[in-house]
Parts: structure tokens; sequence; C-alpha cells
């Protein structure tokens, strides 16, 4: 794969790069009329670019023919927004949609457990090896909590990011097929000692169970309420939290006062609450 990609380096230096007026001759006129061969040539005079921001990323395992395939998506991205009339190169412009576009592939790919895609998490992925390897050098392993302090800072973030990220490098993904034992022995596997997290059919059905008997208490409860304490109990407590309705709204409804709707509220909550703890003590 290497030789490929040395051929596709070499296939592409015969493509010259443009001076500014030449670049904005060519971008205004893929801007106004869509010309293809405009935007082709803008496309070819960067393919360069793309490749050396590519190289600059191989070290997080992944094929540089597909970085340089992201980095020139990211590319073709910059010459569609491009505004020539601001001034501008298309270099400096381009040289952000290219790195966005291969950190957000590697974000994406390095791990089967996405990393996440919020600014502090690129921010550390894309830092905390540099930094580490400045401070501790190449061969360092673990951060001591004074180069955690000192990377939190440098970089705006907490400390437990720092801690959390460096785990995720250092570790990577591992097989939950992974032999335990000593000298490849296979009698256990990493899945064999992560525990289940689904209850059993035991836990199932009396959980079950216990839901219908207070569903019933409670619907003896209610009816136990005389008809106006009822429909404030019911409308204050077994209606969705957006459909309640104020003590205001029911004080108009019943003709009382906000102060006796909440008395009355009080005393069915009552009264429901003791229903409840007898009926499910005996």
């Amino acid at each position: 794969m290497a030789e490929l990609i040395q051929e596709y380096i070499q296939s592409i230096q015969k493509y010259e790069p443009l001076s500014f007026e030449a670049e904005q001759k060519l971008a205004k006129r893929w801007k106004a009329k869509k010309d293809e061969k405009a935007f082709a040539t803008l496309m070819q005079s960067y393919l360069r670019l793309v490749v050396k921001v590519a190289l600059s990323f191989r070290g997080y395992g992944l094929p540089v023919e597909e970085l340089i395939q992201e980095g020139n998506i990211g590319l073709m991205q910059a010459i569609h927004r491009f505004e020539p009339e601001r001034g501008f190169r298309l270099s400096t412009y381009a040289m952000w949609w290219i790195k966005a576009s291969v950190q957000e592939y590697i974000l994406n790919n390095w791990s089967m457990v996405k990393i996440g895609t919020s600014g502090t998490q690129k921010k550390l992925f894309f830092n905390l090896r540099r930094l580490k390897s400045e401070m501790l050098g190449e061969n360092s392993v673990h951060l001591s909590p004074e180069a955690v302090a000192q990377i939190a800072k440098e970089l705006d973030v907490h400390e437990a990011d720092v801690v959390n990220m460096d785990q995720r490098l250092r570790h990577g993904d591992e097989s939950l097929n992974k032999p335990m034992g000593q000298d490849g022995d296979a009698s256990h596997e990493w899945m064999d000692f992560i525990p289940a997290r689904q209850p059993n059919q035991e836990e199932v059905y009396s959980g079950k169970q216990i839901a219908r008997q207070r569903h019933g208490k409670l619907l003896e409860a209610i009816s136990g309420l005389d008809d106006r304490e009822r429909a404030i109990f019911v409308a204050r407590h077994l209606c969705e939290s957006e459909e309640t309705p104020t003590l205001e709204e029911l004080s108009g409804q019943f003709g009382v006062s906000r102060e006796r709707v909440r008395q009355l509220e009080e005393r069915a909550f009552k009264k429901v609450q003791k229903h409840m703890q007898v009926g499910l003590l005996n």
C-alpha cells in the first residue's frame, strides 16, 4: 500500500500551485457559472496540501489512503464554500476544512467505541500524545498528577478528562474473547467475567407482581375519595407533567379559593398514602 501512496504523490506533482490572480479567476468562475473545469483545476492545485495534512495524522493507525480521501472531501467542501471576493487565499481557507474532515474521520474510526466529537474531546485526542511526549519523553506510559494538572491547564480542560482520554489512548480496544489465563490458556475469556445487566426471570416476574399490586391498591385508595378530592388528586398527581393544572385553574373550576384546593389536595394525598401503606404491609 505504501507503494500506491508514493505513486499517487508522484502523480499529483504535475499540478502546479496557482497564483493569487489565477485562483481568484477560477474561484469566481466556479461560483458564478459552476464551471466544472474551474472546480477541477482548483482541486488539483491543492491535492498536495491534502497529502501533507493527511500524512501529519498517520500516527493514529488508520490507512493513509483513507485519510487522503477524507482530506479531499474536505477540500471539495472548502471550494464549494469559498468566497473569493473576501480576498483570502483558498489554501488558508481550505486548510481548516481539510483538517476538520480528516480529524472527524479519525474520531469516528480510531476505535469501535466512539470517542465523541465535543470540543474538549477533540482537543485532548489530538494534543494529548504530543504534550505527553514533550513533557515525559517518547516512551512515557503513565501521567503523574503534576503532568495531568499541567496538561489540563494548557488545554483548558478538566483533569478528569485528561485522565480518561489518556486511558483510552493507552489501552484502545480489546477483544472480549481475549484469554485471561497465562500462556495462552483460553479456558476463561474477558467476557466470562462481565456481570449480567439483565434481571433474571424471577426478578422480572416479581417486579410485575409488585407493580400490579400497587396499581390495584392505588385504584382502591382513589375510589375511597369523594368526588372533589378524587378529581383534584387525579389532576394534580396522575396527569402528564405538562398537563397538570395549577391551583389557580382548579380554584376556578371548583369555585373555591386556591388555599382550599391546596387543602383538599393535601387531604386526598394523605388518604391515598395511608391506604397504600396499610395495603402493602398486609
